[in-house]
This record gives structure tokens, C-alpha cells and sequence, in this order.
């Protein structure tokens, strides 16, 4: 199969972003894919999720050109790009550069057939380092917390990835929707996810993201779901999520 480029994006924060992009690419490595994780925040959440504080490359380096992708491999078929606070400078460092908006898009070029899936982790943000994201990617998925509040953002999100398909990546796609921190057992929340099956049907993944402590805990041991507490509801609902995932791009489930 082709390498399938997908961006974690919304502009909210809390929604789940960061947590669901290390644990999918957990789980997408654990069933034996060649994954990358690129952390695109200059707040480095994803970075730390995995104990990574000092890293010989970063992104920040590879969007000013001042070195070659280089990963961290944190466990056997996953590796991550990692970030740093200094991201948070790189949107004005980049504003005079020519295609800033294809810089990610060029530096992974070389290297993305050697991976079943890439996955960045977008900031809470529409600027230029989501725009760079969308710009390389293949597949947009969108994490969303079963609130009214977080479908009022919605439109925007869709309008910029509509821009940036006509414009910048006529191949990116909204091809995943998910819920996080949902409860089953509040009607808001069931009323919210109809809501959202009206607006994005077939591309609301089946799965629910429930609340779970384990899911919090994790980070602080520098873990993913799967190797922290595989038994949790945290892991059986991305494990979920990923078999999911794998079926969408045709793969045949065990």
C-alpha cells in the first residue's frame, strides 16, 4: 500500500489530538506497520508522551533547513519527529520564505515510502505550521469531544481545508472523524454525535473515545495506552479505532 499521510487536526484545544495521534500510531505499529509520528506543536505534548527531551534534530530545524529529517525510533516500528519549544518562533521566521507552505511537505519526501502510515500531530491552530501539515498531507482526521461548543469550531477547520485543497493540495481529504471523552450514559453526548453523523456521515469513525483515566496517566510514565495499561478502556477503544482505520485502507482484519 501507499504511504498514507494523515494530519490530527482542530484548531480546539482538549479535544484529544495529541493523546489519539500517539495512540493510533501505537496501535497501527503494534499490528506490525512501519509508522512516523510528527509533532508539528510547538508544545511538544507528543514529544514528552514518549520521555523525549533532548533530541539531536528536530522539526524546528528541519522547517528552517538547518538539518535533514533525523528520527527518535521509541519502540520497534515506531519512530517520531520530534518537536520543540522553539517551533513557536518558526511562523515568523518562515513568513519570507518562498512555499513556506511545502516546507514539511519536501523535507518528508525522501523518506515517507519508508513508512506505512505518517502521522502529525497539528497545533491547536490554523497557521502556518497546520497549513504546512495539510499541504503534506494525504488524509485529514478531525478528534472531537461530544460537546455542543466543539461543533461550533467545525466549519472553520472545514473552510481552511477546503482552502488548502483548491489552492495548495488538491489531494487532501477529511476522511476521519472521531469522539473523544465521550460517556454513553449522558444524552448530550448522544445527541451530540447524531449532530455530528449529520454533518460528516460515513466518515465518523464508529468508535468512541470514552473517558479514562488511564488515558491521562500514560504521558507522565512517557507511555502510550497500549504499554502502559492494556487492559484499560482507554486501550480497548483505540485498539477499536485502529482496526477501524485498517479496514478504511483495505486492509483485512485478523
Amino acid at each position: 500500500m501507499s504511504t498514507s499521510i494523515i494530519a490530527v487536526s482542530n484548531h480546539k484545544g482538549g479535544v484529544g489530538k495529541t493523546t489519539s495521534t500517539v495512540n493510533i500510531g501505537a496501535g497501527l505499529a503494534l499490528t506490525g506497520h512501519k509508522v512516523l509520528l510528527i509533532d508539528m506543536d510547538p508544545q511538544s505534548n507528543m514529544t514528552q508522551s514518549y520521555g523525549i527531551n533532548k533530541a539531536d534534530v528536530t522539526v524546528y530545524e528541519v522547517l528552517k533547513g538547518e538539518a535533514e529529517v533525523k528520527t527518535v525510533e521509541v519502540f520497534p516500528n515506531l519512530e517520531i519527529l520530534p518537536s520543540t519549544l522553539d517551533l513557536s518562533g518558526a511562523e515568523m521566521e518562515l513568513i519570507n520564505e518562498a512555499g513556506r507552505e511545502y516546507i514539511l511537505r519536501e523535507a518528508i519526501a525522501n523518506i515517507k515510502d519508508n513508512y506505512d502510515y505518517i502521522l502529525i500531530d497539528c497545533p491547536p491552530s490554523l497557521g502556518l505550521l497546520t497549513i504546512n501539515a495539510l499541504a503534506a498531507a494525504t488524509e485529514v482526521y478531525i478528534p472531537l469531544q461530544a460537546h455542543y461548543l466543539a461543533i461550533k469550531g467545525l466549519t472553520k477547520i472545514i473552510e481552511v481545508i477546503g482552502k488548502v485543497k483548491k489552492r495548495l493540495n488538491k489531494d487532501v481529504e477529511i476522511t476521519g472523524v472521531f469522539v473523544t471523552q465521550f460517556d454513553k450514559r449522558k444524552v448530550l453526548h448522544r445527541d451530540v454525535v447524531e449532530t455530528i453523523y449529520t454533518y460528516f456521515q460515513e466518515k465518523l469513525f464508529d468508535s468512541r473515545i470514552r473517558d479514562n483515566i488511564a488515558l491521562a496517566e500514560a504521558p507522565s510514565q512517557g507511555m502510550d495506552i497500549f504499554h502502559y495499561d492494556r487492559d484499560s478502556k482507554g486501550a480497548e477503544d483505540y485498539k477499536n479505532l485502529v482496526a477501524e482505520i485498517m479496514e478504511r485502507h483495505g486492509e483485512v482484519i485478523e
